[in-house]
């Protein structure tokens, strides 16, 4: 038997690619596409990242980038009511350990950071707003 290959498999990938996007169209448009849950979805995305980082193709996010993502997770969490809620003493905690992070960053440099983005309005990577960070220190006993 010939190990040559026929049919798709001997099509280059990028006809192989446009031959499946055709169906993958034409398969939503019939309302037979397979759609994913939340779990099928994370499990694919997950594998897709395991296979890109064994490949060394995966990328590499930057610090701004990463707090830019977590920020939209989080406030998709929020707006969809499944954020976790922090209790008391999770809340200091996490505050003491921001706060330990925040002095040996401010050690580490000497220059100042260029603009407030506060008054811009974003809050950083701290999550929330003025209000709801003076309530949490109200709640955990901090002083606010």
């Amino acid at each position: 038997m010939s190990s040559r290959r026929r049919g798709f498999a001997s099509m280059n990938p990028e006809k192989q690619r446009e031959i499946a996007s055709k169906g993958g169209k034409a398969a939503h448009a019939k309302g037979t596409a397979h759609e994913f849950t939340p779990e099928e979805a994370r499990e694919a995305g997950r594998k897709g990242g395991q296979a890109a980082h064994a490949k060394g193709t995966a990328h590499e996010f930057t610090s701004e980038e990463a707090r830019v993502a977590g920020r939209k997770g989080g406030q998709a969490a929020h707006e969809r009511g499944t954020a976790h809620q922090f209790t008391s003493e999770e809340a200091r905690a996490a505050g003491r350990k921001g706060g330990q992070v925040s002095q040996v960053g401010a050690r580490e440099s000497s220059a100042p950071p260029s603009g407030s983005s506060e008054e811009a309005g974003d809050y950083g990577s701290r999550g929330g707003s003025r209000e709801e960070h003076a309530e949490a220190g109200g709640q955990s006993g901090g002083g606010g």
